[in-house]
């Protein structure tokens, strides 16, 4: 049951429980009264569906309390420098992937206005772009006997940004350089945000693994490939919400396993151990209130003992529940041992969006990166991108790096794009007005489909 403390009174009577009412076949007029449809079966009798309609008006409180921060944001540079690319866009940037490969030391984005994807090289310059099924959003690159192949990218394209259940997704292997047409892996999938490969039955073909995020619609499938090449479709996990996953041999025995974050309604992480048949054991580590709005994770040994820890972040606010919230930001949950997780630390960032800890500064600790697509832009927008710096065992310092202005930032990757020795902050922005309506911050670049933030904190020598 979400408690009534989670949301604000108004938010409860008007939004979320009429949009709950319609889902267990009660009638909604006037925006706040309900009926018993004759030609409809509900799920709950009406008398008792008024009882928690009551319940919530009494208990839900008038407002939401802001949390407030174990440390104030230092508005700074923190010795970032901050990059722009060399692009003559026109439109507004619409960025909704954004990706370093390691083997061509390039990098890609994704541009859903116009479906396509594009590769720049470390000074920032577009060197080819491909057109795509849909809004591309995620991609992973393979090695070959060779080396990099431009062909290796395997690229997910979404089908609908916006929440509706049409089966227009689809997962491909492209050639960037345009040469070779790509070849469709899975299709007919909804709103897919994730592919990942591994052998998972140990055959040695290569097998796929799809987070469908959907939206009635949708689930977790792992695409097993035949020796002709085809592929065999298996549920996994088939609710809706499946929004990132991370592989590996987590109980150690040799064979690839699955940690994945559900983010729609049933809300946690899950562990799926393989049982080596084809199958899955899956386990539950985490569980959050269906309101949060998770949005990432990342697994991240913080206290160095061992065991891998879960730095986590919430913070989607595009549904019905619109309002800014206290328990948005970024959380590290830690391992007590035996997958167990203890909330260690949580620092309040209204509608944060991703988070990705690294080593920045070469001290053996880990420092943290968030975005905030869903930042408070009027009051607050400097927590659209902070630095956590690690002063202390999870003891952080937030730097507020001046850069909301240069775009809304809804991609984040890490990776040492310059080939300096240091991982760099790449951030991609998605500034045409959506869902909340104008920018709020005023943003006075719009175009840049996304900026660099080179790390300067190692010195040169």
């Amino acid at each position: 049951m979400p408690e009534p403390e989670l949301l604000d009174k108004v938010t409860w009577t008007k939004h979320i429980l009429p949009a709950m009412a319609s889902g267990l076949g009660i009638g909604v007029w006037s925006g706040t009264e309900y009926y018993k449809s004759p030609s409809s079966k509900s799920g709950i009798s009406l008398e008792d569906w008024n009882k928690i309609v009551e319940y919530y008006k009494l208990a839900a409180p008038v407002s939401l309390h802001a949390a407030k921060a174990s440390t104030p944001l230092i508005n700074d540079w923190a010795s970032f420098k901050l990059h722009v690319p060399v692009t003559k866009n026109k439109a507004d940037a619409a960025s909704t992937m954004l990706v370093f490969d390691t083997l061509t030391h390039s990098f890609f984005t994704g541009d859903a206005l116009t479906n396509t994807v594009t590769q720049w090289d470390k000074n920032l310059k577009p060197l080819s772009s491909i057109k795509v099924r849909s809004a591309p959003v995620n991609a992973y690159f393979t090695k070959t006997n060779t080396g990099a192949d431009p062909k290796s990218m395997v690229l997910t394209t979404i089908g609908s940004l916006q929440a509706f259940d049409n089966p227009n997704g689809s997962v491909e292997q492209s050639d960037i350089t345009g040469r070779s047409k790509p070849v469709l892996i899975a299709g007919g999938l909804y709103r897919p945000v994730q592919t990942l490969m591994a052998d998972f039955n140990k055959d040695g073909l290569a097998d796929y693994v799809v987070c469908s995020f959907g939206h009635k619609e949708g689930g977790l499938e792992l695409f097993t490939q035949t020796k002709n090449g085809s592929f065999n479709r298996s549920p996994i996990r088939m609710v809706p919400g499946p929004e990132q996953m991370v592989i590996g041999d987590f109980n150690h025995d040799g064979w690839p396993d699955l940690i994945v974050l559900f983010a729609q309604a049933d809300e946690g992480i899950w562990m799926f151990t393989n049982n080596q048949h084809g199958g899955f054991i899956s386990r539950n580590l985490l569980h959050f209130p269906p309101v949060w709005g998770s949005t990432s994770f990342q697994l991240v040994d913080f206290n160095h003992d061992g065991n891998p820890d879960i730095l986590y972040t919430c913070g989607d606010n595009a549904d019905y529940s619109m309002i800014l919230k206290p328990y948005h930001g970024v959380y590290i949950y830690t391992n007590q041992g035996n997958w167990n997780f203890k909330k260690s630390w949580f620092y309040p960032i209204n509608g944060c969006t991703k988070a990705i800890a690294s080593d920045f500064r070469h001290t053996g600790n880990f420092d943290i990166a968030s975005i905030a697509f869903y930042a408070d832009l009027i009051h607050t927008p400097q927590e659209s991108f902070i630095y956590f710096r690690q002063d202390k065992p999870l003891k952080f310092s937030a730097h507020a790096i001046p850069v909301s202005g240069y775009g809304r930032w809804i991609t984040m990757t890490v990776a040492d794009y310059d080939q300096d020795g240091d991982d760099d902050i790449l951030l991609g922005s998605f500034s045409i007005p959506y869902i909340t309506g104008k920018n709020a911050n005023n943003l006075r670049e719009t175009k840049n489909p996304f900026i660099v933030l080179e790390n300067t904190l190692i010195s040169k020598n």
